[in-house]
């Protein structure tokens, strides 16, 4: 039990450190009339992320995402009576790093939260292609279902930095239910909430699909 809470908690500091850095980039550039620039949000996404599973992927596996703990269960690598702790965990510390951006930021409206940009067919789209490639690297170099060792967090957080890179202007490149759950709650812009939280379900199971397709061995490994 014990060793179950370091990793539950290590997922709640995950996310937490993830949520935070990245919308608070978001807001930072927004209120300074953007210092950061598009590209600076999208790198701060990438080295934060790949910083969390350098730092926690001997603990959890540094999922930080819901949707990246679900893909794993699906592949088979994860077991089913850990998903709901794990995402449990994730959500709650992406909803404090929120809080805690909106203690900072209190006058930002959206406190960085993700919101289609077009249509929401078209943000819809764009998260299930972009989670789609992020779990087709993950599942690639992830040991088990543990996101760790030396290129891992490199190749992950480089594709998280180039899906926010084209597809941030689009849908916000969120490919994380975790990431968009806490600003939209405490921002109060429900409406499209539900394309963060069924996007990067669908376009990660996708991906395991076709990872059967070209390794069906490493994609069906028993839980560990």
């Amino acid at each position: 039990m014990l060793d179950m809470n370091k990793k539950y908690f290590s997922e709640f500091i995950g996310t937490f450190v993830m949520v935070f850095a990245g919308t608070a980039a978001i807001v930072v550039n927004d209120i300074s009339g953007g210092s950061i620039t598009h590209l600076g949000v999208a790198i701060a996404f990438g080295l934060v992320v790949a910083g969390m599973i350098y730092a926690l992927g001997d603990i959890s596996g540094a999922h930080i995402n819901p949707a990246v703990t679900l893909a794993f269960w699906y592949a088979r690598r994860f077991p089913g009576n850990e998903v709901m702790p794990y995402v449990l965990s994730q959500i709650a510390g992406g909803l404090l790093a929120s809080i805690m951006v909106m203690v900072i930021f209190a006058n930002h409206p959206t406190l960085g939260a993700t919101h289609p940009s077009g249509t929401v067919m078209q943000s819809l789209i764009m998260e299930i292609i972009l989670s789609f490639i992020l779990m087709l690297t993950i599942i690639n170099v992830a040991t088990g279902a543990k996101e760790k060792g030396m290129m891992a967090g490199m190749a992950i957080g480089g594709v998280v930095a180039l899906c926010a890179l084209f597809g941030g202007p689009v849908s916000g490149a969120s490919m994380n239910p975790a990431r968009s759950i806490g600003p939209a709650l405490m921002s109060g812009q429900l409406v499209d909430l539900w394309v963060y939280l069924l996007g990067p379900v669908v376009g990660m199971f996708l991906a395991v699909l076709s990872c059967r397709c070209m390794r069906e061995k490493p994609c069906c490994e028993k839980p560990v």
